[in-house]
């Protein structure tokens, strides 16, 4: 009797202690699944992001609290190949919101996750940025139900002040970074960072060898010492794969379609080139690639010390883009390319702003052109915290030289605007309308302003031009959309 009573005594303690044992593990995994969606916020106002995570481990300067992490997952997307990686900044919102871009993603199965405010833009060693960047695609992947973000390739993309964080992201991710793509733009290891200080310092065995790297400088923002330590970066590290295109007929402040789906060419070949079935990454060879002589600036400088002065003169025989091994040109002054298309791709940019007439665009709002100050960031400023409702009207126009008189003479295409970032949308050719920003409203600096830009394509006389605008924004915007 005593030894049942023992073996009953027993097997309670048993049962208890295996309750115990899966009480434990359910408050385990219930606060694991807790730590994916107590930081959870609200996606945004114009719908287009899914899923939301506070980041943990920093707090904004701008905001006093902690940066948002917003999640795009194409329609459909059964399994993400990479994901698009920017913080807030100005022509990001561009190119996440370009709907010819976002249908190429969808199609090569591209996520995108936009940082609002950012929380690193020289991705420093010492910053915590690594720490906070896991922990943060952890939680989206946990929020999404796509385990795979967690781990998934990342293009890390950044504009001006963000443009450097790319090539330091890649140099302390090497085997997770697809490719890179720094827009309007910073050379890997500049001593001109966009963000106005010191560059990263590397170290002597950190590297990018054999991950394809995108430099974009635009035709209006021409600056050679902007250009130089990236051919200086290639002889530096020859394993490196670096491009570079001009963006002709372009500004520093905005991507149109013809960028936007250059870049997805971009991508596309990173996809094509690099993934593996398990979803690691093969190095290239540079040497397996093309090359294709630099862009050379036919117009006078428009940037830094550069400003004014009119360009050297370049060789009038440009050489052809051909495979690395053939290559007669200079390689000292060229870049790498993928392939023949995305070389060739480069090459009739270029055409299409050679030797061309420069072209000016403006503003005219309620029937008056919007003057040009130089000391102005891109220029223009417009102020429409008086205006009533959430909707107003601008149109594109040209002018001359001055942005204080209509241009006589310019090309024929006629002029659009563009929206480069902010809560606005556009509605059709002149008007534009307020919308509940992604970003909230407790952003001093960066909610109640949007920035557009005027544009004139290119035609058979004239180059492209650009002229982006500030507008500042009613402060009660978020109570007149409720």
């Amino acid at each position: 009797m005593e030894r049942m009573n023992e073996r009953i005594e027993w097997s309670l303690c048993s049962l208890l202690k295996s309750m115990a044992m899966k009480v434990v593990m359910m408050v385990l995994l219930l606060q694991g699944i807790l730590v994916g969606v107590a930081h959870a916020v609200g996606v945004g106002g114009n719908g287009m992001y899914q899923w939301s995570v506070a980041l943990r481990g920093y707090i904004s300067n701008e905001t006093g609290k902690a940066p948002v992490a917003y999640l795009w997952v194409p329609d459909g997307c059964k399994k993400v190949k990479a994901v698009i990686l920017s913080q807030q900044n100005m022509t990001e919102e561009a190119i996440y919101k370009n709907p010819k871009f976002q249908a190429q993603m969808k199609q090569l199965g591209v996520a995108m996750v936009w940082v609002a405010p950012a929380f690193s833009n020289d991705w420093s060693p010492t910053s915590g940025a690594q720490n906070i960047f896991e922990e943060m695609m952890g939680n989206l992947a946990d929020q999404s139900g796509h385990a795979e973000i967690a781990k998934a390739p990342i293009i890390p993309l950044g504009h001006s002040a963000q443009a450097t964080f790319p090539w330091n992201f890649a140099a302390w991710n090497p085997n997770r970074t697809l490719c890179i793509i720094s827009f309007h733009g910073d050379a890997p290891r500049t001593n001109l960072c966009g963000y106005g200080r010191d560059n990263v310092e590397w170290g002597r065995h950190r590297n990018i060898d054999g991950i394809p790297g995108l430099m974009v400088e635009g035709e209006y923002e021409w600056w050679e010492a902007r250009v130089n330590p990236a051919l200086a970066f290639r002889m530096m590290y020859p394993e490196s794969c670096i491009s570079f295109l001009c963006d002709t007929g372009r500004g520093h402040f905005d991507c149109g379609d013809k960028t936007a789906m250059y870049l997805v060419k971009f991508i596309q070949k990173a996809l094509e080139q690099r993934l593996n079935s398990d979803g690691t990454l093969r190095k290239l060879n540079p040497k397996d690639g093309w090359l294709a002589e630099r862009f050379h600036s036919d117009m006078m400088g428009t940037d830094g010390a550069d400003k004014g002065k009119m360009p050297e003169q370049a060789s009038a025989s440009r050489p052809l883009p051909s495979p690395y091994y053939i290559y007669k040109g200079d390689k000292h002054d060229a870049f790498w390319y993928f392939d023949q298309e995305m070389a060739e791709m480069t090459e009739a940019r270029y055409l299409e702003t050679t030797g061309k007439k420069v072209q000016y665009v403006g503003f005219e709002y309620e029937g008056k052109l919007v003057p040009y100050d130089e000391k102005l960031q891109g220029g223009m400023k417009l102020d429409l915290q008086d205006m009533e409702g959430i909707t107003f009207h601008i149109k594109a126009v040209y002018t001359d030289s001055s942005h204080g008189k209509s241009a006589l003479e310019h090309g024929k295409k006629k002029p659009h605007i563009e929206v480069i970032n902010g809560p606005v949308k556009k509605i059709n050719d002149t008007t534009f309308r307020f919308y509940p920003y992604e970003a909230g409203w407790d952003n001093a600096r960066r909610s109640f302003t949007c920035w557009l830009v005027a544009v004139a394509d290119a035609d058979k006389e004239y180059k492209g031009a650009v002229q982006p605008i500030r507008i500042d924004i009613p402060k009660d915007v978020m109570e007149r959309l409720r």
